[in-house]
């Protein structure tokens, strides 16, 4: 995949492939290094995912901006790249031509989300957010030990609570965080590198 999108960028007249690399670590390492205009990130990278690497990114100050792709177009998962600084996010099962709109957009310093998207997806208003309450850490704590494989009655025995406790965390976080079955619980851990340790 890495060598179509090289030749689908490298096409264009106004673009150049610096570098690719094949996971979320190394993409760190090479933006250090080359100071590229624009990353483009896969939110499914192994060592550190696509999600990890962009918070990881705009924490170290890079100045390039940020296109997310990946097949997620679940709420959540755009939510939390926006949240991350990325100036873009783009579906693979996109016509190629989206993503390189999105590219010459963020190189502009504009931001490009896939026509795809539900609206209330790429909406970043304040106070639209401060009406959605957010998962405790909690909640996020036992979406967690789920992700990995842990039953109720585990969790309920690693964080001394019941059962039910578990239950009503459970079903709080995946309604805050707009995920409906377990796949999309790992589907998120996944994206939000929970599983790297693992």
């Amino acid at each position: 995949m890495r060598e179509g999108l090289r030749l689908l960028i490298d096409a264009q007249p106004d673009m150049r492939v610096v570098a690719e690399v094949g996971d979320g670590s190394a993409v760190i390492r090479a933006a250090a290094t080359l100071e590229p205009q624009v990353i483009v990130l896969d939110l499914s990278m192994p060592v550190k995912s696509g999600l990890s690497a962009a918070r990881a990114l705009k924490k170290s100050g890079t100045l390039a901006a940020i296109v997310a792709l990946t097949r997620h177009d679940d709420h959540a998962y755009v939510q939390e790249l926006i949240e991350a600084g990325a100036s873009g996010y783009v579906l693979k099962q996109s016509a190629s031509h989206e993503l390189v709109h999105a590219i010459r957009i963020a190189a502009g310093g504009g931001r490009y989300f896939d026509p795809a998207l539900q609206p209330a997806d790429v909406s970043h208003d304040p106070r639209r957010r401060a009406t959605t309450p957010r998962a405790t850490e909690r909640e996020v704590g036992v979406l967690r030990l789920i992700a990995a494989g842990h039953s109720n009655k585990d969790i309920a025995a690693t964080l001394n609570i019941s059962v039910k406790t578990v239950e009503v965390h459970k079903a709080n976080a995946m309604r805050k965080l707009g995920l409906r079955g377990r796949t999309d619980v790992v589907r998120y851990a996944v994206i939000n590198g929970w599983l790297d340790d693992t």
